[in-house]
Parts: C-alpha cells; sequence; structure tokens
C-alpha cells in the first residue's frame, strides 16, 4: 500500500465480470485504477461508471499475450501515475473444445498464451517499480480448477490455473524479501459471461446460485487492503451450493 494515500491499480481484464466489478471495488476504496482489455469500448464503458460513482480510473487496450505490449503498458502506467502499487491478473480464456478428444493445439497455444504467460509478462513489467518502491502486491486470478482438477473446465485451462498458483508462490519465496506479495485468488463457479463458452452453458437459475462478479469485486478490494506486512498466499472460495460438490462425474451440465 503507497504510504504517501495514492494508490494506483492495474487491473488486467478489467472490461467484463470479474475484473470489471474489482475495478469498481477498488475505485470506491480510493485506488486510482487503470483498466485494460483487448476491447476498448467495454473498457470505456467501465471507465465511465467509475467515474460516475466519483471514482478514478483510465482505459488501455492490451492483449496480455504479447510480453512486449505488457510491459509498454506498465511503463506508461508509471510514466503517467509514478507507481504501480497492485497488479489484478484477471485476463483469461476458455475455450469449447475442452476435452482430449476434440481439443486443438491451437486452442491449447492460446490458453497458455493468455492465462500462463500473459500473466507472466504482466507480473515481470510490474516488477522493476515494486522493487524500486520496496513495496507492491499482485493478485493472480486463477481458479477452483487451479486446485481441484475436474473435466469440465477441460485439460488446458486446469493446467494453465494449477501453474498460476506455482507461479504465485515461487514469487512470493523469491520477491518477500523486496516487500512484495502475491496472492493467488482461485474462484469457483462465477456468473461471468465466459460461461457462454462453456458446451453446455448453465441456466439462469443456475447462475443465481454461482458466485456473482461483486462477490470477486469485494474479495480483491478485501486482499488489496491489507497492510504490506500480510500476504494472503492463496483464496480458495466457492458458492455455497458447489455443483462440483453435488453433481456425478456423469453430468456434464456444470
Amino acid at each position: 500500500m503507497a504510504k504517501h494515500g495514492k494508490r494506483v491499480a492495474w487491473v488486467t481484464g478489467g472490461g467484463s465480470g470479474i475484473g470489471e466489478a474489482g475495478a469498481e471495488a477498488l475505485a470506491a476504496d480510493g485506488w486510482t485504477v487503470v483498466v485494460s482489455g483487448r476491447r476498448k469500448d467495454a473498457l470505456e464503458t467501465v471507465v465511465a461508471k467509475i467515474a460516475k460513482a466519483g471514482g478514478a480510473a483510465e482505459a488501455l487496450a492490451l492483449d496480455v499475450s504479447s510480453a512486449t505490449d505488457a510491459q509498454k503498458a506498465a511503463d506508461h502506467i508509471v510514466a503517467k501515475h509514478g507507481r504501480i502499487d497492485l497488479l489484478v491478473n484477471n485476463a483469461g480464456i476458455n475455450v469449447p473444445k475442452r476435452s482430449w478428444k476434440d481439443m486443438e493445439l491451437e486452442g491449447w497455444d492460446r490458453l497458455v498464451q493468455v492465462n500462463l504467460n500473459g500473466v507472466l509478462y504482466c507480473m515481470r513489467a510490474v516488477l522493476p517499480t515494486m522493487r524500486k518502491q520496496q513495496d507492491g502486491s499482485i493478485i493472480n486470478v486463477s481458479s477452483w480448477a487451479g486446485r481441484h482438477v475436474s473435466k469440465m473446465p477441460g485439460p488446458a485451462y486446469t493446467t494453465t490455473k494449477h501453474a498460476v498458483l506455482a507461479l504465485t508462490h515461487s514469487f512470493n519465496m523469491d520477491e518477500c524479501v523486496n516487500g512484495l506479495r502475491a496472492c493467488c485468488l482461485m474462484p469457483g463457479e462465477v456468473a461471468t459471461p465466459i460461461l457462454k463458452l462453456r458446451p453446455v452453458v448453465p441456466s439462469e437459475e443456475e447462475q443465481a446460485k454461482m458466485l456473482q462478479s461483486e462477490d470477486l469485486g469485494r474479495t480483491i478490494a478485501f486482499i488489496a487492503s491489507m497492510p504490506p506486512r500480510v500476504c494472503i498466499n492463496e483464496l480458495l472460495i466457492s458458492p455455497t451450493h458447489n455443483r462440483g460438490f453435488i453433481q456425478t462425474p456423469h453430468n456434464r451440465d456444470y
């Protein structure tokens, strides 16, 4: 947390879902928020909502799968705001073809590029600034699939999300001496637009029982509010009505 008052957060995948909710919750807590993502129009909508609520935010178009672009984004934030106190690595994707029988290498490669490499690229981009500050926090949004292996998310998604958990712990092992800390946030089912990519899209009734974006927004703001002496290494959160616990392995509709 910035000692001089101004706190600057960078939220990737900030145009919808968890990223949008996280950006709004952080802005409500007084953070200056930079939201990035591939769809500039969606980002501008988020920025406008935050501004209407009295917060400070800006939009930055970015595809995190480009290491060069991730570094340019970090450099832009530092040049404009003088610091980066928080990175929320939320950008992530999945594909409809997500079983061993129909998976495609193109889909696998794209998932690795965004869900894993993109996380690393952004972490690496903010690291020099955070080290110089001797202060900084990173929240890597993984998934319930980063802790528990199941068939539904598919091998590529599950593998990348497990890797993000390992990456987060590795960061803490090396960078704790520099006053830096990272949290791997692992939510269960969340009712976000990415559900539309599932082979079987959950019904509205089912989605109402899931975690909602605002639940994760509040969680992100909570983690970010902790003093520098506190590192929440990982946080596993799920709906009370956890379909992974309730339905049989033969039911693909979850």
